[in-house]
């Protein structure tokens, strides 16, 4: 295959890992504390040989590959839902949660009592407090969470949920839409709870759809590109053969 081909291919490649990522922050555009996600792109230049036959050394190519996804972790809009499981952070933290592969974190604040009456989020993990799981009696009334976490019922003080922030959120890692594992985590922070309430997907719909137009441009852009060289490589054997015969 002729160089320019295998250019337009690397991009055509990159091109797709981002659409697959631009529709994956559609899909999620009303998920709860879901954080968009975006691709980096870095010039990678092919290695070119350098053989004593040659007069000259060969012209490096640069291919496009797709480096690295990244994270936007500014905050969602906080939304009032009058159910008392719901709880919104504000701040930076994330919610602890334990999971059969240990603590993981996430803003996905959309939490459920169990049937056990222990409070989890809607994959049935467990929301982790101070003093391990949260769990309500089914005739406990009145949940309240105060600003700083604390949480109480009809039963008393259940104790206080941890919240834990890191000092650089882009070296979590994503595991499903809204979880979340990394180390080293910072749980004396300046976050802050708010009841009956969920953070909203950061996602801007307006802003997806515009680059997934711009993503779907570009690859048919390149596509044409491709089948102008595949004509130019047949119009060439095609005469090269003609002038033989």
């Amino acid at each position: 295959m002729e160089n320019a081909q295998l250019i337009g291919l690397s991009r055509q490649i990159a091109l797709r890992r981002q659409m697959d990522v631009v529709a994956n922050n559609m899909a999620n555009l009303n998920t709860a504390g879901y954080k968009n996600m975006d691709i980096l792109f870095e010039e990678y230049v092919m290695p070119v040989a350098r053989h004593k036959d040659f007069e000259m050394m060969d012209q490096p190519l640069s291919y496009t590959q797709d480096w690295a996804t990244i994270h936007d972790f500014a905050s969602g809009s906080i939304t009032q839902t009058g159910n008392p499981l719901d709880i919104a952070i504000q701040g930076d933290g994330f919610f602890v949660i334990s999971t059969p592969a240990g603590e993981r974190y996430t803003r996905n604040g959309a939490f459920q009592l169990n049937e056990r009456g222990e409070l989890v989020t809607s994959e049935g993990y467990n929301v982790l407090a101070d003093g391990g799981f949260l769990t309500f009696n089914p005739g406990e009334t009145g949940i309240t969470i105060t600003e700083d976490g604390r949480v109480s019922s009809s039963a008393g003080d259940k104790g206080i949920l941890r919240v834990a922030e890191f000092e650089n959120p882009q070296s979590l890692r994503r595991e499903g839409d809204t979880m979340f594992s990394g180390e080293n985590p910072i749980f004396d922070n300046p976050s802050r709870f708010v009841q009956m309430a969920i953070e909203r997907s950061n996602v801007s719909g307006v802003s997806e759809m515009t680059e997934m137009i711009r993503v779907t441009k570009a690859y048919e852009s390149i596509s044409g590109m491709q089948q102008r060289q595949d004509e130019l490589r047949r119009t060439a054997i095609r005469k090269l053969g003609d002038t033989k015969a």
